[in-house]
């Protein structure tokens, strides 16, 4: 199941599963554009050290191609860009796009309901988290279209359509599931496929950073929070999408959510660090989901 001679673009690949996703391409031999806003000499506000250079060396230290290239995915015209660099290259082949632009961290306020939270930042939130998404799929489509081939995954935060928490929140994450649905449907006849998927509780580098721990240790912060044992690396959801791309049958799937953990046990996938975690079956066991 491999995926030399394909080329991808992962829109927010400087960390977290977007990084993952791009090295698990890579892994399988994918040529891996890797975009995001954070480079070596410049920095987005979310301010972190990652960057997309990294990104893009961790590919090839996979096995295979990484191209960094710094996109702002709200700004049209760097969008536009992009993709008129990918064509100009790639001789106007692009096999799969994952859309993983976030940055909403800083935006998100838990503890306010709608009406007291900010409602600059909660507009905002959705240019950032969810327009960009449309506005890269609109460049990438009649790339794939025109070969009548071609994956597009949605990455998001949850596989159905409850509420997460926060308003703002749940109209980002949501809303991406329903743009995954919907490029589906209008897809399909192209030979086109569309999904969304979500990982289980994320070892981001973001969240390790939130409970004060390194993934050496992790374990020690499941004393603050104790959700956070079934945690699971960025690499779980990275290798089943892989998997999945790899997948001649993936067209069955055409507008579904998939899941890491799910992806997991149909294609073996274990994590980075040798465990198996399944977010799905504990929230079941806990009563957070049906």
């Amino acid at each position: 199941m491999s995926l030399q001679g394909q080329v991808a673009l992962v829109a927010g690949a400087t960390r977290g599963a977007g990084r993952a996703i791009a090295v698990s391409l890579g892994e399988r031999g994918a040529t891996v554009y890797c975009t995001g806003r954070t480079t070596r000499t410049h920095r987005s506000d979310m301010n972190r050290a990652e960057t997309i250079e990294e990104t893009a060396e961790i590919v090839v230290r996979a096995g295979g191609i990484g191209i960094a290239v710094r996109t702002d995915h709200t700004n049209e015209a760097e969008v536009k860009a992009l993709f008129e660099r990918v064509t100009r290259e790639q001789d106007g082949r692009l096999d799969i796009l994952v859309n993983d632009v976030w940055g909403g961290d800083p935006l998100v306020d838990w503890s306010k309901p709608f009406w007291e939270h900010s409602l600059a930042d909660g507009l905002r939130l959705q240019p950032q988290a969810v327009h960009s998404h449309m506005m890269t799929s609109y460049y990438a489509a009649p790339l794939m279209t025109a070969r009548r081939s071609g994956l597009i995954i949605e990455i998001t935060d949850g596989w159905d359509y409850r509420y997460r928490g926060n308003l703002y929140y749940s109209l980002a994450k949501i809303g991406v599931i329903h743009l995954a649905q919907a490029m589906a449907a209008d897809m399909a006849a192209y030979g086109v496929t569309c999904v969304a998927a979500t990982p289980g509780f994320l070892r981001s580098e973001a969240m390790l950073d939130h409970f004060g721990v390194k993934e050496n240790n992790w374990r020690d912060a499941v004393a603050a929070d104790p959700h956070f044992a079934q945690s699971e690396t960025p690499y779980l959801l990275g290798r089943g999408l892989a998997a999945f791309a790899a997948d001649p049958n993936r067209q069955a799937k055409n507008g579904s959510v998939l899941t890491s953990w799910d992806m997991s046990d149909h294609y073996g996938i274990v994590d980075a660090d040798g465990r198996k975690p399944h977010w799905g079956r504990y929230a079941k066991e806990i009563g957070l989901a049906d």
